[in-house]
């Protein structure tokens, strides 16, 4: 007997990295080997000396084939076995290692849309839909489009053992959302990469695309974002340690310096509207979702929880988000006296 191994990993396209995946056949009860491909046609290498590794991190069952068969996402190494450079897993690996005493925990909330051909899923074919609002949390036909596909997206990831919180209509048509965690910085951005593999993989079956496009239809609609819900230990214990992590944010480089490795066309999004602080101002406050890092009302009221940066895009790379956040955030509150 033997089973399928569904071999996933992330490419070096840019600006934004896309998922690639094979499927490898195993003996039952085999351990899951390195394997190797073809990066010149996936942008991690020249055709004279083409060959990459993978290297599996993170395995969980196939909810699609079912039955013993894996997925399986993998670190993109080079023959030498060191990290590929487009491997940005191998640069968060040892900054979650560093601050692993300060116990941070992330959420990420998924913004995606759905894509029948050219037009989003539920604009009309030649025109634009009512204006955006009432579609947010939604129900009915008139209003809600694609919600098979989500319901579906959710089961295989449920299926898949995945830490998914919820999901949600979003503010355009054809617009969705799904989170994951909380979790740490590396499980979390495992997770949401194979979360990411599945909606594309489960679109699929119906004959629809989703896209991470942070800015999908030009105008009045909103974009499409990735915000990241953030703690540590004490920022779960103590409300300075909440406005300490918001300072170190906006202290300094910081806000562009996190902005520009938050996802490409970020400066479509991050406008001052829709729901928006400008990419190149920074603010932060209380149930402000204008603000770049907004502060949960509840958080205010019981003195401690989490924040959210708002400014991440759907397009961003967990692995590059978490990174930053957690070390921006934890060498804030060590300086702090708070970590």
């Amino acid at each position: 007997m033997s089973y399928k191994a569904e071999y996933i990993w992330i490419d070096g396209t840019e600006p934004t990295a896309k998922l690639r995946s094979k499927t490898k056949i195993l003996a039952d009860g085999a351990e899951l080997p390195i394997w190797g491909f073809d990066g010149s046609s996936t942008n991690q290498a020249e055709g004279h000396a083409s060959d990459r590794v993978l290297q599996p991190v993170f395995s969980c069952p196939d909810p699609i084939r079912g039955g013993s068969d894996v997925l399986v996402l993998c670190e993109v190494l080079n023959i030498d076995m060191t990290p590929h450079e487009s491997n940005t897993r191998a640069l968060l690996r040892p900054v979650a290692e560093k601050f692993a005493p300060q116990e941070a925990i992330f959420g990420i909330e998924q913004e995606y849309t759905f894509f029948d051909g050219v037009r989003p899923l539920g604009f009309p074919v030649g025109g634009f839909p009512a204006a955006q609002g009432g579609y947010y949390c939604g129900v009915g036909a008139d209003e809600i489009f694609g919600r098979d596909i989500v319901e579906k997206h959710l089961d295989h990831c449920l299926a898949a053992g995945l830490e998914i919180s919820g999901i949600n209509a979003e503010v355009m048509p054809g617009q969705w959302e799904f989170q994951v965690g909380p979790l740490g910085p590396l499980e979390v951005s495992d997770q949401l990469w194979i979360a990411r593999w599945l909606l594309y993989r489960t679109a699929e079956d119906f004959n629809v695309s989703a896209t991470l496009n942070p800015k999908p239809v030009k105008g009045d609609w909103n974009g499409a974002g990735a915000h990241t819900n953030f703690s540590t230990r004490a920022m779960r214990e103590d409300y300075r340690a909440i406005i300490s992590a918001c300072e170190a944010l906006g202290e300094g480089s910081k806000p562009l310096d996190h902005v520009k490795n938050y996802g490409a066309g970020i400066d479509e999004r991050l406008t001052g509207l829709h729901e928006t602080a400008p990419w190149n101002e920074f603010s932060y406050g209380v149930s402000d979702r204008g603000a770049s890092v907004r502060i949960p009302w509840q958080v205010e009221k019981d003195g401690k929880g989490y924040i959210e940066d708002r400014r991440p895009n759907a397009n961003v790379d967990p692995y590059v988000v978490t990174r930053l956040i957690t070390d921006t955030c934890c060498t804030g509150l060590e300086k702090a006296g708070l970590a």
